[in-house]
C-alpha cells in the first residue's frame, strides 16, 4: 500500500495546504464540539475525535483530500449505546473507538470494501434521511433550553411540545442568531467558515444575555472543565469489548457505507477510481489514534472533505496542519473555547441535520417502486424508534433481503431454436414440452437458492403429451449454482423421464459440474448427458443438439 510521495508534501501546493489547512482546523474546532454535544459524551472527545482522527487516517487513505472526522451518524450510534450505564463512560467510549478502528482494519485488508455494492439505495435513503431527522430532534432540547423526558427522541420531541412555556427564551435566541448567521453566509465568500463566525456570534450573544437575564444559556464550560493542553493517551478496557461490540459493529458499516460515498465523490472530482478496501484502513487508524488520545469514533467526513477540496488542498499535510491549528486552540485558546453556547453548537447541528435530508433522493426511490419504497420506509421508522445499533444491523438485513429478493426476481428463461442455416435465436420458451421435440433452454441471471423457485416457474410444463421430448438446459457463463437449483433440475429430469423424455446439460464451468455430482443430478441424468463447453461459442451446444436428434431418431 504505498503512497504517492507527491500526495504527502510539496512546496509547490504548501500555500493551497496551509490555506486549508488553518481554514479545516479552525471550523473543526466548534463542529468537533458540536458532534461530542450530539453523542451525549463529553463534547470535548467530539473534539478530540476530530483531531486525531483527521491526523491517524492522513497517511493510509485512498485520496489525499479525504476527510476522517467524527459524523453525525456515528454520533447517533455512540448516543444510543447506552456507555452511561458502564463503571467508566468516558474509558468505554474509548474503547468503542478504538474496537471500531481494528475491525475498520481487519475489514479493509481482507477486500472488505466489496461489500458496499450490497447495500441498496433504498436503505441509504432512509438510513440518511433518519440520520437527519434524528440529528435535528436530538437537538431541540439544547436549542430550547428545555430538558425533555422520554424513551426515544420522538418521545422527547412531543414531551418538548407539550411543555412550550417552559422553553428558555435567551437559549431559543441564540440558536437562532446561529442558524441565521450560517443561512446567510454559507453560500458567500465565507464559505465553511460560516460555521466558525455564527458560533462565535451566538456564543457572544450568549454571555450578553446571561449578564442581563435569570435563566443563563448553558456554555461549555458549565457542562465541563476544558483544559489547556492536549490529552494523555489510554488504553482501551478489556471489561467494556464485549459491551460495545455491537455498537462496533454498526459503526464498521457506517464507516462502510458513508467512506465509499465519500471516496466516490472525491473520485468523481479527480478522475480517478474508487479504492473503498484502502479508505476502511484509513478510517480504522483514524478510530484507534482517536480512541487512544480520548477521542470518539470517526469516519469518513463529506463535509470536511468538501471544505478542504474547497479551499485547494492537494496534499496530506493539510491535516497535519489542521491538526496544529486545533492543537493551538486547545493549548492557548482554552479559555474562550469553555464559553462556546450549547445553543450555538445546537443550531450548527439543526443545519447539518436538515441538510441531510435530501427530498429528491426519497422521491427517486418511491418512484422506482413498492418495494424499495417500504424498504426505505421501515429502514426510516427503525431508524427513528429503536436505538441506532441495532437499526443499523435491521437496515444492513433489509438490503441483504432486497438484493435476494431483486436478483431472484431478475432470473429469466429463453428458449434457443436453430435456423435451417445454423444461426440461433431466441424466443419465448413454450408453456409446455411438445411432443418429440427438441427444446434448448437458456436461463439468465444469478442461479442460486432463492432464484430456483423462479427458475423452476419459468421451465416449460410437462404432460402427458411430452414423450420422445429432449431438454438441453444451457449453463454456459454460469459460475455457481445452489443444491436448490440442482434439485428443481433433479424433480425435472425425472419427470421428463416418467413420460419416455431427457433431460440434458451444457455446462462451461467445472465447479459447476461439482455441484452436479455433488447434488446427485449427473448420476441421475448420466455423465454423458453433461456436455462441457470449451472456448468456441456455441460447440458444446451443437453436440448436444446433434445427439438428442440421433436420439429422437431412435425413438
Amino acid at each position: 500500500m504505498s503512497l504517492d510521495p507527491r500526495t504527502r508534501f510539496s512546496r509547490k501546493t504548501l500555500r493551497r495546504d496551509l490555506v486549508a489547512g488553518v481554514a479545516l482546523g479552525v471550523e473543526s474546532v466548534p463542529d468537533g464540539l458540536a458532534q461530542g454535544l450530539l453523542a451525549g459524551v463529553n463534547p470535548l472527545a467530539g473534539l478530540y475525535g476530530h483531531l486525531f482522527g483527521m491526523v491517524g487516517a492522513a497517511l493510509f487513505t485512498s485520496s489525499a483530500l479525504m476527510t476522517v472526522q467524527v459524523t453525525g451518524a456515528m454520533a447517533l450510534i455512540v448516543a444510543d449505546a447506552q456507555l452511561q450505564t458502564r463503571p467508566d463512560p468516558d474509558r468505554a467510549l474509548f474503547t468503542l473507538a478504538v474496537l471500531s478502528g481494528v475491525l475498520l482494519v481487519v475489514l479493509g485488508l481482507l477486500g472488505g470494501g466489496r461489500l458496499v455494492r450490497f447495500v441498496p439505495t433504498a436503505v441509504m435513503t432512509g438510513f440518511v434521511t433518519a440520520v437527519g431527522v434524528n440529528i435535528v430532534l436530538g437537538q431541540l432540547s439544547n436549542f430550547t433550553g428545555y430538558a425533555s423526558d422520554g424513551e426515544n427522541r420522538i418521545a422527547k420531541t412531543v414531551d418538548l411540545g407539550r411543555h412550550l412555556l417552559e422553553w428558555n427564551v435567551p437559549s431559543l435566541v441564540v440558536g437562532a442568531i446561529t442558524i441565521l448567521l450560517i443561512m446567510l453566509l454559507q453560500n458567500t465568500r465565507v464559505g465553511a467558515l460560516s460555521l466558525v463566525v455564527a458560533v462565535v456570534a451566538g456564543s457572544v450573544s450568549a454571555v450578553l444575555l446571561n449578564l442581563w437575564v435569570p435563566q443563563p444559556v448553558v456554555v461549555l464550560h458549565d457542562l465541563v472543565a476544558v483544559p489547556g493542553r492536549l490529552p494523555i493517551p489510554v488504553l482501551p478496557s478489556v471489561d467494556d469489548i464485549l459491551f460495545v461490540s455491537i455498537p462496533a459493529v454498526s459503526l464498521t458499516f457506517v464507516a462502510l457505507v458513508q467512506g465509499a460515498g465519500v471516496s466516490s465523490g472525491i473520485a468523481a472530482r479527480e478522475g480517478r477510481s474508487v479504492d473503498v478496501s484502502r479508505d476502511l484502513i484509513g478510517q480504522g487508524a483514524g478510530n484507534v489514534l482517536s480512541g487512544i488520545f480520548r477521542g470518539m469514533p470517526v469516519g469518513g467526513s463529506s463535509s470536511g472533505s468538501s471544505l478542504v477540496a474547497t479551499a485547494g488542498a492537494r496534499t496530506r499535510l493539510v491535516y497535519f496542519l489542521a491538526g496544529g491549528v486545533m492543537s493551538l486552540v486547545i493549548l492557548f485558546a482554552s479559555d474562550l473555547v469553555a464559553y462556546i453556547a450549547m445553543p450555538a453548537l445546537a443550531g450548527l447541528l439543526i443545519v447539518v441535520g436538515v441538510a441531510a435530508i435530501k427530498p429528491s433522493r426519497v422521491y427517486s426511490v418511491v418512484k422506482s417502486g413498492p418495494l424499495p419504497t417500504v424498504v426505505m420506509a421501515v429502514t426510516f421508522v427503525l431508524m427513528l424508534l429503536i436505538p441506532l445499533q441495532f437499526a443499523v444491523l435491521s437496515g444492513v438485513g433489509l438490503g441483504i433481503i432486497l438484493y435476494v429478493a431483486q436478483q431472484s426476481n431478475r432470473l429469466r428463461v429463453r428458449r434457443v431454436v436453430f435456423s435451417t442455416d445454423g444461426r440461433m435465436r431466441e424466443v419465448e420458451p413454450p408453456h409446455g414440452i411438445p411432443p418429440r421435440e427438441i427444446v434448448v433452454l437458456q436461463p439468465y441471471g444469478s442461479l442460486f437458492f432463492a432464484s430456483a423457485p423462479t427458475f423452476e416457474r419459468q421451465l416449460p410444463e410437462i404432460t402427458a403429451e411430452s414423450e420422445s421430448s429432449v431438454v438441453i438446459v444451457r449453463l454456459r457463463g454460469t459460475d455457481d449454482v445452489g443444491l436448490a437449483f440442482v434439485e428443481v433440475l433433479r424433480r425435472y429430469a425425472r419427470e421428463l423421464a416418467a413420460v419416455g423424455s431427457s433431460l440434458k446439460l451444457v455446462v462451461s464451468e467445472p465447479l459447476v459440474v461439482r455441484q452436479l455430482e455433488a447434488g446427485g443430478l449427473a448420476a441421475d441424468i448420466g455423465g454423458q448427458n453433461i456436455y462441457r463447453g470449451t472456448e468456441w461459442v456455441g460447440e458444446a451446444l451443437r453436440r448436444a443438439y446433434d445427439d438428442a436428434r440421433e436420439e429422437r431418431k431412435r425413438s
